[in-house]
């Protein structure tokens, strides 16, 4: 197994528990928020798309899928905006009309992700892509990085679904 491998398996678990989340909720139930300033699937899975678009696209050098997108999503928000240090206003304001338009969204910052490691090799883990941190960033920790942050929103979402369809019984 390759290093691109473990990348492409690691994005595509990300990509089954999107799907897994968002399948068949309402427009209603993906913008519930559980509690008080809590955050919804809808914001979560957007969030965590946005995050995995920008990190992955600026790492490689690539436009955004956001660029396509985001009029579809027609939000109130900046088209730079990744939801990183939303207040739970700006979070409540992420909501979808399908969830359709959640995982195709997903999908296609999969498809471009999927194209753009499948060729990686291990030395191209070692290229800095960001040089603002200590030490500074390279190709393989930031990849690694969304995996990890994608993962834990995409586990919070899952959290949320469970609480929304174990209270609809």
């Amino acid at each position: 197994m390759t290093s691109a491998d473990i990348l492409t398996d690691g994005f595509g678990r990300v990509q089954e528990n999107v799907h897994a989340v968002v399948r068949g909720l309402t427009s209603g139930q993906l913008a519930e928020r559980i509690a008080p300033g809590a955050n919804s699937i809808a914001w979560l899975v957007w969030h965590l798309t946005r995050v995995q678009d920008d990190h992955v696209g600026d790492a490689f050098g690539v436009p955004q899928a956001w660029t396509e997108y985001g009029q579809r999503f027609d939000l109130p928000l900046e088209p730079y905006d990744t939801g990183y240090g939303h207040t739970p206003e700006q979070a409540a304001q992420v909501t979808v009309t399908s969830p359709d338009l959640l995982t195709g969204y997903y999908d296609a910052v999969h498809a471009q992700t999927i194209r753009l490691v499948a060729g990686l090799t291990d030395p191209d883990l070692d290229r800095v892509v960001d040089e603002r941190w200590n030490p500074p960033v390279t190709l393989g920790v930031r990849l690694v990085s969304v995996i990890d942050d994608c993962a834990q929103h995409v586990g919070q979402a899952a959290f949320i679904r469970g609480i929304l369809l174990g209270a609809a019984r």
